[in-house]
């Protein structure tokens, strides 16, 4: 075989690329699909994930998405630090955000990434992943937002990362943090405007 399929390059590329198909499975989309309840992406807000998987009234299905999405970024983080990889972890962080937030699969129009950068956190940065759903389930229980518990979650990660003295993760983390944001511009705007609904209530 070409000796060039075992430098660290070409590694790291095989780590992005196996974890973006990983974190591209759109758990909320295909459970939905496979239960009979239609198309995820035209109830509520559109959005692949758990929460508006919740919206459709199947709390097993948003549960299992949840789980899954999770599953997945703390599955191709872990893959990616095996000696195969070369230390390829956070090549993998980076594939599994991005097929997750940009599914092949779904036209590049995938979740906003909360519960799968849990995932990648809980592997990468434990100490980070433990702030980060602290912060999210706190958000959750009392103001009762999705987006604002996520957004708030997200931008934890690089902050930890900073004071924990984990430094090198830190660009990578605000990276993402800056994905995900982007991805709830939606979001922000409705809060704005004071029209974004709390969980249990129907997307306006």
């Amino acid at each position: 075989m070409p000796a060039w399929l075992f430098t660290y390059p070409a590694l790291h590329l095989a780590a992005f690329l196996m974890a973006y198909l990983l974190g591209s499975i759109p758990f909320g989309y295909v459970l939905t699909r496979l239960a009979g309840r239609g198309d995820i992406r035209a109830v509520g807000s559109g959005n692949i994930g758990a929460t508006n998987v919740l919206r459709t009234g199947a709390k097993g299905l948003a549960a299992a998405t949840l789980l899954l999405d999770i599953a997945k970024g703390a599955l191709a983080v872990w893959i990616g630090q095996r000696t195969q990889f070369a230390g390829g972890e956070t090549y993998a962080a980076a594939g599994a955000l991005i097929g997750h937030l940009y599914p092949v699969w779904l036209r590049f129009r995938g979740g906003k990434g909360v519960a799968t950068l849990l995932g990648i956190l809980a592997v990468l940065l434990p100490i980070a992943g433990l702030v980060y759903a602290l912060v999210w389930v706190a958000l959750l229980a009392t103001v009762r937002i999705s987006s604002v518990a996520g957004i708030a979650a997200a931008v934890s990660a690089p902050l930890t990362a900073a004071m924990v003295g984990a430094r090198q993760y830190f660009p990578m983390l605000l990276g993402f943090a800056l994905l995900v944001l982007w991805k709830h511009r939606a979001n922000i705007v409705r809060l704005r405007a004071g029209k974004e609904p709390r969980i249990g209530k129907p997307a306006e």
